[in-house]
């Protein structure tokens, strides 16, 4: 039985994927925060299959606990997910984000490379990656240009798993995925914040909503597919190689807006309030993937489209209302 090391798992990408593995007949272990291991609520999402799982509450920092944990796991896949994902592009109040991100791909690697070798290891890159970029749709060759400290530490583990891959021979590779949602989502991305504050207001429970710019561009997926490319990105006949996976189709928040009120037969625009300290510029080129790459090699394709991502989620959110 293939053993299978997931950091994040707590989270939506990491809750999907642990369902996916389980359902391939792997043996699954968790690295969790300590403050998640004793708040139950931070498990939500993983609370159905805490029974067929192994959690270990570990800091990720922690160079001397990651070690002895790859050491008597012995991993054959690791997947590593979790990150300080907090995207600020003012650079205020994100000491923390640098550090916190490349030391724990580090810890990783460093791990791996001496104890588990034959250990295949998935890092989640993000489109912030690029940032502000030249052209758009991006794609695997498109230059990186991050414009917050989180695309940075993100930009600096996808070189590092580069170097491991090139000079250590580890079997190595970067997803650079663009947005992915579902009723997992966190509730601090906007999605999530449109679903929730949306079901609060069906539900008499909150009267407006306060965003900012909602003309920004994003390509937005679903999380079960994007984990269904890490997994595919693993077990790649070719060997090892970073991937672009998104949908390339854009979609503004405005779009995800009129999607979710409609879904509940109202007009976003009688809810909305615009919040200028929330608006950030939008980019000059919208951050929109090119995963023509990731399909032709793997035969990846997404399968649920945006309006039903949409949906799913405000029916969710207004169920856990209700």
């Amino acid at each position: 039985m293939k053993r299978a090391l997931i950091t994040g798992i707590n989270g939506q990408d990491g809750s999907y994927l642990a369902e996916l593995l389980l359902n391939n007949g792997y043996e699954v272990y968790g690295i969790i925060r300590r403050s998640s291991f004793e708040n139950r609520n931070k498990l939500i999402n993983i609370k159905h299959i805490l029974d067929k799982i192994h959690l270990y509450p570990c800091s990720l920092e922690d160079h001397l606990a990651i070690y002895k944990l790859i050491k008597k796991i012995m991993p054959d896949e690791c997947y590593h997910l979790a990150a300080q994902s907090f995207v600020n592009y003012s650079f205020e109040n994100d000491s923390m984000i640098m550090s916190i991100n490349f030391n724990s791909t580090l810890n990783l690697l460093t791990s791996i490379n001496e104890l588990s070798p034959h250990c295949r290891f998935y890092f989640a890159g993000s489109s912030e990656m690029f940032g502000n970029p030249d052209i758009s749709p991006q794609n695997e060759e498109t230059r990186f240009n991050p414009r917050s400290l989180y695309g940075i530490s993100k930009l600096a583990s996808y070189y590092l798993v580069t170097n491991f891959r090139e000079k250590n021979g580890l079997y190595a590779c970067t997803g650079i995925s663009y947005n992915h949602e579902s009723p997992r989502r966190g509730y601090q991305f906007v999605t999530r914040k449109i679903t929730s504050g949306l079901a609060k207001i069906y539900t008499g429970k909150m009267e407006t909503l306060e965003l900012g710019n909602i003309d920004a561009i994003r390509d937005w997926g679903y999380a079960p597919d994007y984990v269904q490319a890490m997994r595919m990105m693993l077990d790649n006949p070719s060997g090892p190689k970073d991937y672009v996976i998104a949908t390339g189709i854009p979609h503004s928040v405005k779009d995800f807006l009129e999607t979710a009120f409609s879904a509940l037969n109202l007009n976003y625009s009688d809810y909305i309030v615009i919040n200028k300290d929330l608006i950030r510029n939008s980019e000059n080129v919208p951050l929109i993937g090119n995963s023509r790459n990731i399909q032709h090699d793997l035969g990846w394709s997404h399968t649920k489209g945006f309006s039903e991502i949409v949906e799913e989620m405000v029916l969710n959110d207004l169920k856990l209302e209700k």
